[in-house]
């Protein structure tokens, strides 16, 4: 599994570390996409790739049926009962707010948008088991990209920790391996490949 120790994620120089400094960090995962070219941002892949429309693997996306089958059977989603509980997005600073290519807050399926830089892109999630942030990162080396994908969740209540224990199974070894294998081919889709050239594989686990 290309998961990447917790520090490495903390040490990268993002804005989600100020912002979300008391959220715990939960995972943090890892890809290196190949070196088309220099210079490219994510801001300039996720125009042409955005993450609501990615073009998720059909195991994951019965996954996301099922679990929105489950939370409307019981509640977890109800947005009035999520009324009183403050936003990661009504915690931007304001400087932040003016540099976000894209609306903070705006919808972006199951998540809203908290803000999107450059090479950084945070978005969150709430229900009534937890208070989830995806930052997404992009940092370029001589020889390849790393994409980074760091989950942090605060609990809401005593079952939050028990709802994430049963997820995590499929997180771990459905949902994020796919969406990183996604963002490969839609990274490859989008700059193209030199002849004879081939992207890199999968960062081995570094636990």
């Amino acid at each position: 599994m290309p998961t990447v120790p917790r520090q490495e994620f903390k040490r990268l120089p993002l804005r989600v570390h100020t912002l979300l400094a008391g959220v715990p960090l939960h995972d943090a995962w890892a890809i290196d996409l190949a070196h088309w070219r220099p210079g490219i941002t994510l801001c300039q892949f996720l125009k042409v790739s955005p993450l609501l429309g990615m073009g998720f693997s059909p195991s994951v996306r019965t996954l996301f049926r099922l679990r929105r089958r489950i939370g409307k059977t019981f509640g977890w989603d109800r947005r009035s009962d999520l009324a009183s509980t403050p936003t990661f997005v009504s915690q931007v600073p304001p400087e932040v707010c003016d540099q976000s290519v894209i609306e903070p807050g705006t919808p972006e399926g199951d998540f809203h948008v908290v803000y999107s830089l450059p090479n950084e892109h945070l978005s969150e999630l709430r229900n009534n088991l937890v208070h989830g942030a995806l930052s997404v990162a992009l940092i370029e080396d001589e020889k390849f990209y790393r994409l980074y994908l760091g989950v942090f969740v605060l609990s809401i209540n005593r079952f939050t920790p028990f709802y994430m224990a049963a997820i995590a199974p499929f997180r771990h070894w459905i949902v994020y391996p796919s969406i990183l294998n996604t963002f490969r081919k839609n990274w490859n889709d989008c700059f193209g490949a030199n002849e004879g050239e081939v992207s890199p594989p999968l960062t081995k686990p570094r636990l």
